[in-house]
């Protein structure tokens, strides 16, 4: 702790921004944890309160101008990043609603329970959660699982701990790290990685992590048998999965996933992303066109759309009805996502990027183990891990601006945040009372499954980014 105080006073731009950044912290985690607000009201006000209180360091005399400024600043930068997600996010949110409706969700885990086979359901479930939790919110997810693990597991008699964790480990590794999904998204706009290496870096990184973390779900849950509850076990065979007869031809129930994932990963071999002012000819300059993400997550929700009203002979009229409440939850979401940003610049702005910097050169602590406390730490006060993801990032894009020779890809600071934002899950975060009220397991048990494969993930990805980032720094 005395090197720690040392290196404070010690910064090249003083101990202020720290003040700045624990303030805005402390209001984020105060408005959200104890005075129950929104998590858009709350960070909107931090953001208000970081930029007046960069206003009152010591020696500083502020103009009226300058505390208009610290108020409207926010706003703008609120602007800039709902210019830049809202779209996508809109988007994602009609594949997600079209998917559940139109039964494409279920067409493509019958097929993945057909493909494993009962023996191997929690691999079965994993896959199914991973693949699903690209395009649909994590709850979502879950709720469509749930009946599944609680059938599979009566006929089976497989443990029930597995199957969950299972679900759980498959669905927040994709939902936390692979955009479109809100919070990966946001990271990829702020700390400036092209959409495609986002993807591929998720999903490659994601991959071996939540394999590993089934792994070790499967081996505790011959040492903890959680059964399923009695009242929960009639349910269980209406609820279980049909033989698919009267679901979507697979294909097109895989396409509003795999398409965007295509295009957009496509942009990366047309050239543009090492190369932005260099035209594309040809096939290439298609390619790239399909390739940004605006054009492929249209794409893809217009494969969504026409699946759902094929599938439900449904009429524009009624397709209208159906997709408002699904804006209505993105609209929600661009909002809390914006707000970041808007917390983000005015972190920025108060000078924290270099005097974490500095500071984490003087303590010798890597760049990535800062992000990965920083998100666990966020994460474990309020309970959100996309507000634990884009108030981490607006901290750590202040970093990367004061640190211009950074040794690794920045995709290593993106990895790091998305994995730290699961440690930890308890009573405070919502997941946690959707995992546990859905399932039916008591608060002890959703403790020993959920939030334990939770804080798995995290520390086997925080392991793997320090690894892959020492031995392929991509600079």
């Amino acid at each position: 702790m005395p090197l720690l105080a040392q290196s404070l006073s010690a910064t090249d731009p003083g101990h202020w921004p720290f003040v700045c950044l624990l303030a805005g912290m402390i209001t984020v985690i105060a408005g959200i944890t104890w005075f129950r607000l929104h998590a858009f009201v709350a960070l909107i006000l931090s953001a208000m309160m970081v930029g007046t209180i960069d206003l009152l360091e010591p020696g500083n005399q502020a103009s009226l101008s300058q505390w208009v400024l610290a108020i409207e600043n926010p706003m703008s930068s609120l602007g800039v990043v709902a210019g830049k997600i809202a779209w996508l996010i809109a988007m994602a949110s009609i594949i997600g609603m079209c998917m559940m409706d139109s039964g494409a969700s279920e067409r493509i885990v019958s097929a993945l329970i057909h493909c494993f086979g009962e023996k191997r359901t929690p691999w079965a479930l994993m896959a199914s959660g991973f693949i699903l939790g690209i395009p649909v919110f994590f709850d979502t997810v879950f709720f469509l699982l749930i009946p599944l693990a609680r059938g599979l597991a009566i006929r089976t008699g497989k443990g029930y701990a597995a199957s969950i964790m299972a679900i759980s480990s498959g669905a927040v590794i994709t939902h936390t790290l692979v955009p479109p999904t809100p919070g990966p998204l946001f990271m990829a706009e702020t700390l400036d990685i092209p959409l495609a290496t986002g993807i591929w870096a998720g999903l490659l990184s994601g991959l071996p992590v939540v394999i590993a973390a089934l792994s070790a779900g499967c081996f505790l849950n011959r040492h903890q048998r959680i059964h399923v509850p009695q009242d929960l076990a009639s349910e269980a065979r209406s609820q279980a999965m049909g033989d698919g007869g009267t679901l979507p031809n697979l294909i097109w129930s895989l396409l509003p996933v795999l398409l965007p994932v295509l295009l957009i990963g496509s942009s990366t071999f047309s050239g543009l992303s090492k190369n932005p002012e260099s035209e594309p000819m040809g096939w290439m300059a298609w390619l790239t066109f399909l390739g940004n993400k605006q054009v492929a997550m249209t794409l893809s929700a217009a494969c969504a759309v026409h699946l759902l009203m094929h599938e439900r002979k449904m009429g524009l009229e009624a397709l209208g009805k159906r997709m408002a409440p699904a804006l209505e939850t993105a609209a929600i979401i661009i909002l809390i996502t914006a707000a970041g940003g808007a917390f983000g610049g005015t972190i920025q702005a108060a000078g924290i990027g270099e005097a974490i910097s500095n500071l984490s050169s003087r303590l010798g602590m890597p760049l990535i183990l800062v992000a990965w406390i920083t998100a666990a730490l966020m994460k474990t006060a309020q309970g959100s891990g996309t507000v634990s993801m884009i108030t981490t990032t607006g901290i750590m894009a202040s970093v990367l601006q004061g640190s211009p020779a950074l040794s690794f890809h920045p995709i290593y600071l993106y990895l790091s945040i998305g994995f730290g934002s699961g440690m930890i899950s308890w009573m405070n975060d919502s997941g946690f009372w959707v995992v546990c009220k859905l399932s039916g397991m008591s608060e002890r048990e959703t403790l020993k499954t959920w939030s334990l494969c939770l804080a798995l993930i995290a520390l086997m990805g925080l392991c793997l980014t320090l690894a892959a980032a020492s031995l392929w720094p991509m600079v």
